[in-house]
């Protein structure tokens, strides 16, 4: 039973709650007292460290680019009265050595996209190899380059890149400068690779532009060195080409550095299903340089259109590549028989123009062909890496000649082309298959044009 308090005991319970409450705030005062009083004193002291606290400069690396500038200063593009932009990660180095030469009017910044300076701000621009070669963003970066330089003024660039191929895809970023100087320098310092200087002037107008004329590619030396490079096409029709073939491939971004291109793209023409090509062979075999490629998937067959729809970044062209947009027919194909010479065939089909497709109607689909060609030229530029796989069951010769004949080809950088031709191997009944117009001599020919016009042509199986 609980034994009830007095009215003397009452006051002294009431004493002791009240102390404990006391001692209870001022403890919680006290603490967050001391909170505020350590937090101030860090503050203060990070602070005040801050303003007296001096970086370490890497000496070395500061004398070795002293002594880049200073051989700039010699041979003319560089004054000590020149406003100057250094764009690089060792700012502080890159200032101090700016200072070692006498050049007083300089800026350095990591900032390797966007610039924060007004158009025509700088007589000089030197771009480290921490510089463009690390931008995520190269096209946008040299029209910064561009904007922010005086005409006439200089922009040195120094790269790792050492190949022609990235050399000249460097330089079409930059259509309104003129090259003066291209060597390989060193820069006496661990943290430097060997390098590439490249002395560019700023010009007045467009004064890099490449010219054709209309069926023709440019086709530059580099160029020809690396198709020269490459593995050879095979001279003879061979029996079973797809158990060596595809070890022995180059492909060009192993020959080649390719950062310096705006975009890159992969277009599979007849991709069939998503495993078919892109995903055993693109996606994992392709050396793509931890480039982000776009891919975009030309496929007919509906059967194939729902397992693409959940690949996000695979897009979707439901439209068989043709010479021009208009309505076809998938053909189903067939092959000569001794007792019956229209019967039906196995194969993937092929696409005839409505306007030519008049027999055998009862076995074709109609379907919406599209102007491949007139696609790419409206969808690319010079300046993007684009590698085109085709597999069109016979129709690639239509194909290229209009790509040829429009210009398109001069766009593509590599190519996996699928050509299709009559087999010297026979059918079980001893008799020879025509199902193609061409022989293996025509294919030949068809790839070694194709090398002709600069293009990186692999024979596919």
């Amino acid at each position: 039973m609980m034994i009830p308090q007095t009215p003397a005991q009452i006051p002294t319970v009431r004493r002791k709650i009240i102390l404990f409450r006391v001692i209870l705030s001022a403890g919680i005062f006290f603490f967050f007292a001391r909170q505020v009083y350590l937090i101030t004193t860090d503050t203060t002291t990070t602070t005040t460290s801050t303003d007296t606290w001096q970086p370490e400069l890497d000496d070395h690396l500061v004398q070795s680019y002293a002594t880049v500038f200073q051989n700039l200063i010699s041979d003319h593009f560089l004054t000590p009265n020149s406003k100057t932009l250094i764009i690089g990660i060792q700012i502080l180095e890159f200032t101090a050595a700016m200072q070692h030469s006498n050049v007083t009017n300089s800026i350095s910044t990591k900032k390797n996209v966007w610039l924060p300076y007004q158009n025509n701000s700088f007589d000089v621009e030197f771009s480290s190899h921490t510089g463009l070669d690390c931008s995520p963003l190269p096209a946008e970066f040299a029209s910064e380059l561009s904007r922010t330089l005086n005409p006439e003024g200089y922009l040195i660039i120094h790269t790792e890149s050492k190949d022609l191929y990235s050399l000249n895809s460097l330089l079409d970023l930059f259509n309104s400068f003129k090259l003066i100087r291209s060597r390989d320098i060193t820069v006496d310092h661990w943290s430097v690779p060997a390098i590439r200087e490249i002395v560019l002037q700023k010009q007045n107008g467009i004064f890099r532009r490449r010219r054709r004329l209309p069926g023709t590619c440019s086709v530059p030396a580099y160029k020809k060195k690396l198709i020269r490079n490459s593995e050879p096409l095979i001279p003879e029709e061979p029996l079973k080409p797809w158990i060596s073939f595809k070890r022995n491939i180059k492909y060009l971004p192993s020959m080649a550095d390719i950062s310096f291109k705006t975009g890159y793209v992969y277009i599979d023409v007849g991709s069939r299903n998503y495993g078919s090509s892109i995903g055993s062979w693109f996606k994992k075999r392709y050396p793509k340089q931890d480039k982000p490629f776009d891919v975009f998937a030309s496929e007919v067959d509906k059967r194939f259109h729902q397992e693409y729809k959940s690949k996000k970044k695979v897009t979707l062209l439901p439209y068989a590549a043709w010479v021009r947009n208009e309505s076809l027919f998938f053909e189903i194909n067939r092959m000569p028989n001794k007792n019956n010479e229209n019967e039906r065939g196995r194969g993937m089909g092929r696409v005839q123009s409505a306007h030519t497709s008049t027999s055998y109607m009862k076995d074709m689909n109609k379907i919406q062909g599209f102007d491949f060609a007139d696609w790419v030229k409206r969808s690319f530029g010079e300046r993007d890496f684009v590698v085109v796989k085709m597999d069109v069951d016979g129709i690639e010769f239509d194909l290229i000649a209009k790509m040829v004949e429009s210009g398109a080809i001069c766009l593509v950088d590599e190519m996996f082309l699928e050509c299709h031709y009559n087999r010297k191997d026979r059918c079980c009944d001893g008799e020879k298959g025509l199902k193609y117009q061409n022989g293996y001599g025509e294919c030949l020919e068809l790839y070694r044009s194709l090398r002709e016009l600069g293009v990186l042509v692999h024979q596919w199986w």
